[in-house]
């Protein structure tokens, strides 16, 4: 089915679509990623693909842009048949896109990424008169398309959001008509998110077709025109934004209805659970880590840390849940104090009543080649119920694990199944039901909900909003600013390692919480 847009591109109905897929299919092994997709693109639109995890996104416009190849099925670009077998292929034909991590080389300038692999254009004889060339050529584009950027500043010099600008750039210098875009916006401050939607409205206004894979929605409603919804590898149907809303997308995703924002309601903090006392850490190289972070974290509240990801939010976990020992400062927990003369291992920590749920669950999280039964026991295994070691009452911990899939819908609801073989969304379900099933008094939980579907993550939710109102105390670290404004009663921002501030719930909101992410007081 297609629909007709709000937005008409220069030209209007007269310009060919931009994209045609029809029947397109791919298999790896026993898993159909995509089943007989079909899906127009209108010409000069900004068109929104969004999905569960597994749903086949990613799959699909790997196929366009020639990492895959489909099994079967038709592909036309402005209305013409195309065979694209890799990213030349993909290029020749005018379709860019920009990846979810950049691929650019840090050392190199700006002007230095975008001409790499593409130095010579006709007419130039030489890199120099290349590159002068390309100068005015890109500053040309960057004047079309609002996309601002010295071209001599070395990238890694450069903010996330200017970066992408770069790639942006680099796909257009390309010959790039039609954009993709994979999760844009998952490194960018709220500001920066502005710029870019106002950069890809400009590019749309210019008659670029922009092809957006994200998994907010919000960001679907604000941006798109057309909006096509995949489940299960299927392409389950096809909207125009402006007669749909996040609550029918999340059903449409899903196949049920689902709660789009958290079941917020006020706390009742009770007293200090953790006190934080300008807490330091200089890495191996001699760069500081954290600045002097001081907070106090009570019971029956959630402590949201915010900020753009790489701004010592992992180094604070690291320290509070034992990994790493502080350079400087201390926390205390009950009557306990940690310092870099008195420092305790992760089990200690535990033993004081602070669960953790690590930011990156295949690293810190699970032994993936371990079954379902043994992850969900790892650092509780010396626990009365399970025996004084995982060997020694194995039916025991696979009874354990059974009752956590129960309560925590983990799928397949196998104990014996080996942690590899679950998605991630079941994998990440499960350190958080080990650690969210021990009663903690405090929880420490890193991106609770990243590579998590939009069902999960409703689940997830509640399921912290419900430990909090047990009395558990959350430290809440998400780079997903809708989460922590969701979930948090205050609202810790970082920046280069140090705190910004704390704001209570009612003084937080995007903007301002934006301005302190970018290091605005």
């Amino acid at each position: 089915m297609t629909v007709s847009s709000s937005h008409k591109a220069k030209g209007g109905d007269d310009l060919p679509l931009a994209i045609s897929l029809s029947g397109v299919s791919k298999t790896f092994g026993a898993v159909r990623a995509n089943d007989d997709i079909s899906l127009t693109v209108q010409s000069g639109c900004i068109h929104g693909i969004v999905g569960e995890n597994g749903a086949g996104k990613s799959t699909l416009v790997s196929i366009l842009y020639g990492f895959y190849q489909a099994d079967q099925g038709e592909i036309a670009v402005d209305g013409k048949p195309v065979h694209i077998r890799s990213t030349y292929d993909a290029i020749a034909v005018g379709i860019g896109m920009v990846h979810q991590h950049f691929m650019l080389v840090p050392p190199f300038s700006v002007l230095e990424n975008i001409i790499l692999g593409h130095e010579i254009k006709a007419g130039a004889r030489n890199l120099k008169e290349a590159k002068a060339q390309a100068r005015d050529e890109l500053i040309a584009l960057s004047e079309t398309y609002g996309l601002t950027v010295d071209l001599d500043a070395r990238v890694e010099d450069l903010s996330v959001g200017l970066q992408q600008r770069v790639e942006i750039l680099k796909a257009l210098y390309r010959g790039a008509r039609i954009l993709i875009l994979d999760e844009p916006t998952g490194v960018l401050t709220p500001q920066e998110t502005v710029q870019l939607i106002e950069v890809l409205k400009s590019h749309r206004d210019q008659g670029v077709t922009v092809l957006l894979i994200t998994h907010k929605l919000r960001e679907i409603m604000a941006i798109t025109d057309h909006v096509s919804v995949m489940r299960g590898g299927k392409m389950v149907d096809h909207l125009a934004t402006a007669t749909t809303s996040p609550e029918e997308l999340a059903q449409l995703m899903v196949g049920r209805k689902v709660l789009v924002n958290a079941n917020y309601h006020d706390a009742t903090p009770a007293g200090v659970q953790m006190q934080v006392s300008d807490l330091t850490l200089t890495g191996a190289s001699g760069m500081p880590l954290l600045r002097g972070i001081s907070f106090d974290l009570k019971a029956g509240e959630i402590l949201g840390v915010a900020g753009v990801s790489g701004n010592g939010q992992s180094e604070l976990l690291e320290v509070l849940s034992g990994i790493t020992a502080p350079t400087q400062g201390q926390v205390t927990i009950g009557s306990t104090v940690i310092s870099p003369e008195a420092g305790l291992s992760p089990r200690d920590i535990k033993a004081l009543g602070v669960a953790h749920v690590p930011e990156d669950r295949h690293a810190m999280g699970m032994v993936l080649p371990f079954t379902a039964a043994e992850s969900a026991a790892l650092g509780y295994e010396d626990q009365p119920a399970l025996g004084t070691s995982m060997w020694f009452r194995p039916a025991a911990i696979e009874d354990h694990c059974a009752s956590l899939m129960r309560d925590y819908d983990i799928r397949p609801g196998n104990p014996k199944l080996k942690s590899n073989l679950f998605s991630g969304g079941n994998q990440q379900k499960l350190v958080l039901a080990r650690e969210m099933s021990a009663a903690p008094r405090i929880l420490l939980v890193g991106q609770p909900t990243r590579g998590v579907d939009i069902g999960a993550i409703e689940f997830i939710h509640q399921q912290l909003i419900d430990m909090r109102d047990q009395g558990c105390a959350i430290l809440l670290i998400s780079v997903e600013l809708d989460e922590i404004l969701s979930l948090s009663d205050r609202v810790m921002v970082m920046n280069a390692g140090q705190s910004m501030g704390i704001v209570n719930k009612a003084d937080a909101n995007a903007q301002s919480i934006g301005l302190m992410m970018a290091g605005v007081q």
